[in-house]
């Protein structure tokens, strides 16, 4: 193992485009820690870096960062996301900046290829991180074990060092736009072409998509939902009603407890649109939204834990005793979640007319 220690950073973003050429919010995330990171380390240098098929809404922004070079690689065959050329695009960028730290948005696409990356650079990575500071002039990342119950901070001395960052843990960069010049790299391909071929996009209607990162709210279903109700029955698709005409009033975002999502296999009813992609806390995602809304949950502490990051919490349950009393939301609705929810949609229609 090769222990190197830098007197000087060359902090290097690096992320791919839009569809439109545009840089996404979590890669402006990245780019303000990258910025932020290279403004607090004396003497290091920012570069940035963008792949896809068109750059030309990244290059009108990226001149504001105060970049040192500004490198890019367009080409058609990084219009979709696939490993073989993302990985080849992101090695590229990397060795022509001489990036020491490079920083990228954890997104899906970012990634299946960063670790890949990190192995053809000799150089290490660590994915979900939360925040990058400077100690003694040395960079310092943060980020959660054990489903976010433990924080730590740690440093490397290995360069090159990959860094990916959590979309919704920093603040997108809001500079100045300003035209940059790309200095313009080829995208290495393989001999014999790329042995995956992408199609097509398969996709759910917009009515039927419930994960939404970027959605200002998020509404945790529970399992109380699928339970005997105040006339001794249970109403399962009166719910399933109440939660989607509320989704697609507002746009919130779908969260659903571990006890919901595994209730299919004690066979009982269960709400239709919900998977285990939904589910928040304990095994399930840590989603970063402004509020948060949960309804018939028990206020287990999987829930408070898979909601550390949401800024305003609030409960319905009808139960003043649950463990949401406790101080795990901070506001607390002492009352029957279907009459709520039904109340709300009428209001919601109401509205709209």
């Amino acid at each position: 193992m090769t222990i190197s220690c830098w007197l000087m950073e060359t902090i290097l973003f690096v992320a791919p485009t839009e569809s439109d050429g545009s840089l996404g919010k979590p890669a402006l995330e990245a780019l303000n820690v990258a910025k932020k990171l290279a403004d607090a380390i004396p003497g290091s240098k920012l570069a940035v870096a963008v792949f896809g098929e068109n750059l030309d809404g990244a290059a009108a922004l990226l001149g504001g960062c105060g970049a040192a070079r500004c490198l890019g690689i367009a080409n058609p065959d990084l219009a979709q996301p696939r490993y073989a050329s993302d990985a080849a695009a992101t090695e590229a960028l990397s060795r022509a900046a001489q990036a020491t730290i490079v920083i990228a948005p954890g997104t899906s696409r970012m990634n299946r290829v960063l670790a890949g990356v990190a192995h053809r650079l000799q150089g290490r990575i660590d994915t979900h991180v939360t925040a990058v500071t400077a100690a003694q002039n040395q960079p310092v990342i943060t980020r959660w074990y054990y489903r976010q119950r433990m924080e730590a901070c740690i440093q490397r001395t290995h360069r090159p060092w990959i860094i990916a960052i959590d979309p919704g843990s920093a603040q997108p960069w809001s500079g100045q736009p300003q035209q940059a010049s790309l200095e313009m790299l080829q995208l290495p391909t393989q001999q014999n072409g790329w042995r995956t071929n992408v199609t097509g996009i398969q996709a759910p209607p917009a009515d039927e998509q419930t994960i939404r990162p970027d959605a200002e709210l998020l509404f945790v279903a529970g399992a109380g939902w699928t339970k005997k109700q105040a006339d001794g029955q249970t109403h399962v698709d009166e719910a399933a009603a109440l939660i989607l005409e509320f989704l697609k009033h507002t746009r919130a975002s779908l969260g659903s407890s571990k006890s919901l999502v595994d209730i299919s296999g004690e066979g009982q009813a269960v709400l239709p649109f919900l998977t285990h992609m939904n589910q928040v806390g304990q095994t399930g995602s840590t989603p970063r939204h402004p509020k948060g809304l949960a309804a018939c949950c028990h206020g287990e502490e999987p829930h408070t834990v898979g909601w550390r990051f949401i800024n305003e919490r609030r409960a319905i349950n009808l139960d003043p005793n649950c463990g949401w009393a406790r101080g795990k939301a901070d506001v607390l609705y002492v009352a029957d979640a279907f009459a709520v929810m039904r109340k709300l949609n009428e209001l919601f229609a109401a509205q709209k007319r």
